[in-house]
């Protein structure tokens, strides 16, 4: 007879996953099947979960998987740098970071991204997360201007 085993957590696997496109290729087949996971629920429980959101968007996902195969996952808000560059309407980032800034970003828009991204990036008020997307918006050569 078997016996009842608690069930522990065995890994945490974490990945940026297309939003509304997730598929079993790279990295997510062999990222989850090393954990023995269902690749193809994962892929349609967060193809699900993120079909509001612009098809492609990169999502940060943390994915927690358990002795029993099983597993639950978290989705995070897209990169600071993705919603910058949504912001801006960029394509890429400068190719000289401090040398080229080669575009302005509004105090606005910043403010708008940290206010998205506060909860992920784990500080507390709104102006501690406009420094952490200033920072990045500095590395990718855009200038913060009122």
């Amino acid at each position: 007879m078997k016996g009842s085993k608690n069930v522990v957590l065995v890994g945490t696997i974490k990945l940026v996953v297309p939003a509304a496109a997730a598929t079993p290729s790279p990295p997510i087949g062999p990222a989850l099947g090393q954990k023995g996971l269902n690749i193809a629920a994962f892929c349609k429980e967060f193809n699900d979960r993120t079909s509001g959101m612009k098809k492609g968007t990169p999502i940060p996902v943390m994915i927690q998987a358990y002795s029993d195969r099983s597993f639950k996952f978290e989705i995070k808000q897209p990169p600071v740098s993705f919603l910058l560059k949504e912001e801006a309407k960029l394509e890429s980032g400068a190719k000289s970071p401090g040398r080229d800034e080669f575009i302005k970003i509004t105090r606005e828009a910043v403010q708008r991204v940290a206010t998205i991204k506060m909860e992920d990036i784990g500080v507390d008020n709104l102006e501690a997360a406009m420094k952490v997307v200033e920072g990045t918006a500095r590395s990718m050569g855009l200038r913060v201007e009122d």
